[in-house]
């Protein structure tokens, strides 16, 4: 488990923890983002990040962005559980 920040471009993740107060949660399930919720990195704008949630694409600023803890779906580097091939 991570920060939404360093989720690399293009990878999905689990929504796992919300570290902020119930107002930040409140604002955030309006966007369609909760715990259990499924993300994709779509871009990095300074240290903020869009991100889809299913079909809306959501801008989050990087003070809030640092608050979100991800669990990464698809394999990476970053998880130590990616598959390295040999040819």
């Amino acid at each position: 488990m991570y920060p939404l920040s360093q989720l690399p471009m293009g990878s999905r993740a689990r929504l796992a923890e919300i570290r902020g107060g119930r107002q930040l949660a409140h604002r955030l399930q309006g966007l369609g983002l909760r715990v259990g919720s499924e993300v994709e990195m779509l871009h990095r704008r300074g240290s903020g990040v869009v991100v889809s949630v299913g079909a809306t694409r959501v801008a989050l600023g990087g003070g809030v962005v640092e608050k979100l803890f991800v669990i990464p779906l698809d394999p990476s580097p970053m998880d130590g559980n990616a598959e390295i091939h040999q040819d």
